[in-house]
């Protein structure tokens, strides 16, 4: 039998005995990854198609043999010690027998150290999930409690905060946000205008349009929607910056030069956010009370002193300074899941996605809940 072709090594498989007699298999040429199925395919043959009493391969013609052909005859050596076929080897070369040396036939049938992994029971991971997340919760609750303390440092010792990158995030976070902001603010002041209109109309309240918009936008939807924004932006590129510093070790550089990771790399993008979201805030505001007034105007036939009488009536000191102080709020919130997830990747660029991603799902739900807590303590203390 030869395996033979333009481009893999041959080798030959040479059978001397009958079924059911002592049988000797002579092997030569040259045994590799490159013919090793064609191998593996004629000793399986040959075990298929007769059962000797006795059985010998004969490796004195082998040229050359790799770690994965030898794994072959081992192979074939147990097939035929589960079929109690007396076996051996013969006459193999010191090269032969130190390449099959290197593989340990009982590391090749031990069962793995881990088991299988067994499928879950509906309740198993219901409490398995539950774990995590009260995990996940605490470690979001010692982070913020250290990054907490570590802003009241540096507003205690000015000369420690890297002014510079804080500049620098202060761009990324708040000028370069401008753009896609006016056109989602004055897009949704143009839709609430529209579709709050085709309501009021019914019962003749079409100039309650103004109030409706600037109320909406100045006590929620401003500092809402300027979080939701930045949360997409800003706390998904803090997660992947920090996290590729994690995967690349920048981080424990950091630490063994003796500075707090907290301080060099999270400070800066909070103290930047905190910064950038009220003025966001107030750019947002102003952006959707236009879109309302685009609609109001040239859709619903408000006069321009009509519409901002309307809107300035409608706005109190009170919502304009709580909805800074939310947005203050949102800021901390918004950079500080962005770094905490950063800093919790581990392992390589899958790990990176995974956090990222999971950085804008937590800071969009962190920022919803605060919100909720807002309006009911907000209700409660708002003048009459």
């Amino acid at each position: 039998m030869t395996e033979s072709g333009e481009s893999r090594p041959e080798f030959t498989l040479a059978v001397e005995g009958d079924q059911g007699q002592a049988v000797r298999l002579r092997i030569s040429g040259h045994l590799s990854l490159d013919n090793l199925l064609s191998f593996r395919s004629e000793l399986e043959s040959f075990l298929s198609r007769m059962t000797p009493a006795d059985l010998t391969v004969d490796l004195a013609g082998v040229e050359y043999v790799d770690s994965a052909a030898a794994l072959a005859l081992l192979d074939l050596k147990g097939e035929a010690e589960a079929r109690s076929i007396p076996f051996s080897f013969a006459r193999a070369s010191e090269k032969t027998r130190g390449v099959m040396g290197l593989i340990d036939p009982e590391a090749v049938t031990m069962a793995p150290r881990r088991a299988e992994a067994q499928p879950q029971d509906f309740f198993t991971q219901i409490g398995d999930e539950t774990r995590l997340l009260g995990k996940d919760f605490y470690d979001l609750q010692s982070f913020l409690g250290d990054l907490l303390f570590a802003l009241l440092f540096c507003f205690r010792h000015p000369g420690s905060v890297r002014w510079r990158d804080v500049l620098f995030y202060m761009k990324r976070a708040g000028a370069d946000a401008l753009p896609i902001l006016s056109l989602m603010s004055i897009g949704t002041g143009a839709v609430i205008a529209f579709l709050s209109a085709l309501q009021l109309k019914l019962v003749g309240a079409t100039i309650y349009v103004a109030a409706l918009i600037a109320i909406a936008v100045v006590q929620e939807l401003g500092p809402m929607l300027t979080a939701i924004l930045i949360s997409g932006r800003s706390s998904s590129a803090f997660a992947a910056e920090i996290g590729t510093m994690m995967v690349k070790e920048e981080v424990d550089a950091l630490i063994a030069l003796g500075l707090d990771p907290l301080r060099f790399l999270a400070v800066p993008k909070v103290m930047a956010t905190m910064v950038v979201l009220p003025l966001l805030t107030l750019y947002c505001m102003l952006f959707c009370v236009i879109g309302g007034f685009l609609v109001g105007v040239y859709l619903l036939d408000f006069t321009v002193y009509t519409y901002v009488n309307e809107t300035m009536k409608n706005i109190a000191l009170f919502d304009l300074v709580s909805s800074l102080i939310k947005s203050v709020v949102f800021g901390v919130v918004v950079a500080g899941i962005g770094c905490q997830r950063g800093f919790q990747v581990r392992g390589g660029a899958e790990s990176v996605g995974t956090m990222t991603t999971s950085a804008v799902v937590t800071s969009l739900f962190l920022v919803v809940l605060v919100e909720c807590i807002f309006a009911i303590v907000l209700h409660y203390i708002r003048p009459a």
